[in-house]
């Protein structure tokens, strides 16, 4: 599905991690692999250290310490927030909204929408295709986009699939409708046939937790995890994200009318190091225009992977000059997106620690 917005830009982000590292070799006792094959590993595949939680931090929590950070530092007015957008997989209740936790913490204004949206790793493109309906509205003018995930908690820390990679983190992206006379265009699709791919298969009405959903048990290639835990099947991921995310991106710059070597940078989610070096690869762009560095460094924090990247990449370029950026996300669902726009001239891109 190809989508087109006009008139709208982000005029700031700021992204939040947590003071917690965690060092690939300090966990590879946990697993029942040999130190060779794990340090093979790590080199293939980005391990090398990430950011995670102390215990009982929620996502909510993230997301009230950055926009306290931005309301102290007034980068932000509580009064012109018109929509506050949260996206997450991990939210703190199943009800209420974690939106409206977040709303009724700072007291802003009732006259206002709050949303909570259940998505992973498309979830940062998706939030901003849905802010930039919202701006649609000629009562809306400044939405507060949230993508935030803890999901460190749901992982098995004996599970080397899915722990060495996993990092938590938020992001507060703020969108406005724009002075310029510009043009966004994406793109998405979702195929919930291969929805399994990634999932937790307890904590749902579906399957409620309860004492055998938290027994661990071994899978086929020795990962220990339970029911609770996140499943992640990375063979099937893998094939996904270089059948699938190669031709969208064609795909759309096809649809937006540009090539390649007009686009600045592709900011993609960051599965792992090993993964956006082949899509590099497969696309015909130069590693250093797909940072894959985040990943390695703090984590796979889903959604929140490319505003993270767009702060730690990018930094201070996003303040004193415009890009034209790709945007992708692919994963969880299944579902992929992306997005082509030009970022720069930002009120702030930082990143802080929790």
């Amino acid at each position: 599905m190809n989508l087109t917005f006009k008139n709208k830009e982000i005029t700031g982000i700021l992204t939040v991690l947590p003071s917690k590292e965690v060092r690939f070799e300090d966990e590879m006792e946990n697993y029942p692999f040999s130190v060779e094959t794990s340090l093979k590993l790590k080199t293939i595949m980005g391990f090398e250290k990430r950011r995670i939680v102390e215990d009982g931090v929620c996502a909510s929590d993230l997301c009230i310490f950055g926009l306290s950070y931005l309301f102290d530092n007034k980068l932000l007015n509580k009064e012109d927030i018109d929509a506050l957008i949260l996206v997450t997989q991990t939210p703190d209740y199943i009800v209420p909204p974690t939106s409206n936790v977040i709303q009724g913490r700072f007291g802003l204004k009732e006259d206002m929408i709050c949303m909570d949206i259940n998505q992973g790793c498309t979830g940062f493109v998706l939030g901003l295709m849905q802010a930039f309906l919202l701006l649609d509205q000629e009562s809306i003018h400044k939405v507060v986009l949230m993508n935030a995930d803890v999901l460190s908690r749901k992982v098995s820390r004996k599970d080397r699939n899915s722990n060495p990679l996993i990092g938590d983190g938020a992001s507060i992206t703020i969108v406005e409708r724009s002075e310029i006379n510009n043009m966004i265009y994406a793109n998405i699709k979702m195929d919930g046939k291969r929805a399994f791919a990634i999932h937790i298969p307890a904590g749902g009405a579906r399957k409620p937790s309860c004492p055998e959903t938290a027994i661990v048990e071994m899978d086929d290639i020795g990962n220990m995890r339970s029911q609770d835990n996140l499943v992640m099947k990375g063979d099937e991921v893998f094939m996904f994200a270089q059948k699938d995310v190669p031709p969208m991106i064609v795909s759309l710059l096809d649809f937006s009318n540009q090539t390649k070597d007009m686009v600045d940078y592709f900011m993609f989610h960051q599965p792992n190091k090993f993964m956006l070096n082949k899509l590099a690869d497969k696309l015909g762009i130069p590693r250093d225009k797909m940072p894959s560095n985040v990943v390695e460094n703090l984590g796979n924090s889903s959604g929140v992977s490319i505003p993270i990247s767009m702060t730690y990449n990018l930094g201070n370029r996003l303040i004193n000059e415009r890009l034209n950026l790709c945007l992708a996300g692919f994963g969880a669902g299944l579902n992929w997106a992306s997005m082509i726009l030009e970022v720069g001239n930002l009120n702030f891109n930082g990143m802080i620690f929790f």
